[in-house]
């Protein structure tokens, strides 16, 4: 009988998230941010010590991003 497992980090859209083997969590977004984005320093890979502070990382970016675009 098969069973489904949770996944064992929460998903954020739009972002892959990795726990490294030390303990800390990174996170790299699934497309590239345009052009406009990567300029004003939206990054597409991030970390934290732990997923409030991953969370926070990948929120920051976003806002980097959305900024840069409107």
């Amino acid at each position: 009988m098969a069973h489904d497992k949770a996944p064992l980090e929460p998903v954020i859209p739009g972002w892959r998230i990795m726990h490294s083997d030390a303990g800390r969590f990174w996170a790299t977004r699934s497309s590239s941010f345009d052009g406009k984005a990567e300029k004003a320093g939206a990054a597409r890979t991030v970390d934290g010590d732990d997923l409030m502070q991953l969370a926070q990382a990948i929120a920051e970016q976003e806002s980097i991003a959305a900024t840069a675009t409107s």
